[in-house]
């Protein structure tokens, strides 16, 4: 098996549970603001397997960046891809955001800035730090 594909699943399988531990918080936090919050059997099992397999895809890919054949902006490319699309596909499925173009295209542009903003920040963190490493 290729050792990043390995490394990918290794990484998913580590951190996967913490998708749906947060989503269980953010449904009791819910629970106890908004009157007359209720889910059903489906919806709570929706969100525990998209939530573990959104968890899955994030921490897989960041096995992107490590692949050191691969240019900085193809691995950029193929981490922004699989997490943009886990995201866009479970929050849809969830219905967490409803499937309109305007809200989507909204959705879209913010996950952008805000991919972009962290990206910078741990380039620039790790950047810094390597320089006064040498």
């Amino acid at each position: 098996m290729n050792k990043y594909l390995k490394e990918f699943l290794h990484r998913g399988l580590m951190f996967g549970g913490f998708g749906p531990i947060v989503m269980g918080i953010i449904y009791v936090i819910l629970q106890n603001t908004v009157k007359d919050f209720s889910l059903n059997g489906t919806e709570v099992c929706l969100a525990i397997i998209s939530t573990y397999i959104l968890a899955f895809l994030q921490a897989g890919a960041t096995v992107f960046n490590q692949i050191e054949s691969w240019s900085l902006p193809k691995s950029l490319l193929c981490h922004f891809t699989t997490i943009f699309a886990a995201y866009s596909i479970c929050y849809i499925l969830n219905t967490w955001i409803p499937f309109e173009p305007k809200v989507l295209l909204i959705f879209a542009a913010i996950f952008i800035v805000i991919y972009f903003i962290i990206w910078i920040t741990v380039y620039l963190t790790v950047k810094s730090v390597s320089s006064k490493m040498n």
